[in-house]
């Protein structure tokens, strides 16, 4: 087989696949663990490490918006692959502060984020989230699917970010 053969089968392949993947019914629910804290553990002591600086963000910082702690688990370089928010610390920080107007509450024991799974491996640590989204087709309606944030942990603090966030 040729290369130009090979890309034909392989983009028919997905072509079909895409097809094949149309739901013929609604689709199952995305549901939050019951426990997410359990999540944010590891028995290895590093994957454990990183898991509980993302658990820090997620409560100190997207929940309860004190944005003054991020130097705990950001590094001053933190590189951003989100489209809305610069990268850099001070830029993460001015974004949420400054741009979204967020204000401190207090910081929960648990966090309140509809966690779905936690993984890790080496130095990413990946959330998955339960998101709720309107039906385009009928706003009388809703489905749930998945956000992810992806973190890459390096000398025990957050140093780049992927979620699928796209401009508004």
């Amino acid at each position: 087989m040729n290369q130009t053969t090979i890309s034909t089968a392989f983009a028919l392949l997905l072509m079909g696949s895409t097809m094949a993947a149309m739901p013929v019914r609604a689709q199952e629910a995305v549901v939050a663990a019951s426990d997410p804290e359990s999540l944010f553990t590891s028995p290895d002591p590093k994957l454990h490490a990183n898991k509980q600086v993302v658990y820090g963000i997620i409560r100190d910082l997207l929940e309860a918006n004190h944005w003054d702690k991020a130097d705990r688990y950001l590094t001053e370089r933190y590189i951003q692959h989100n489209p809305n928010a610069a990268s850099g610390r001070a830029g993460v920080v001015a974004y949420f502060t400054q741009v979204l107007k967020t204000t401190p509450s207090p910081i929960p024991e648990k966090i309140k984020t509809p966690v779905a799974f936690v993984t890790a491996e080496g130095d990413l640590v990946t959330v998955g989230l339960v998101r709720e989204v309107k039906d385009e087709k009928d706003p009388a309606k809703s489905y749930t699917t998945t956000w992810y944030d992806t973190w890459r942990i390096k000398d025990g603090k957050a140093d780049e970010h992927w979620d699928p966030a796209t401009k508004p």
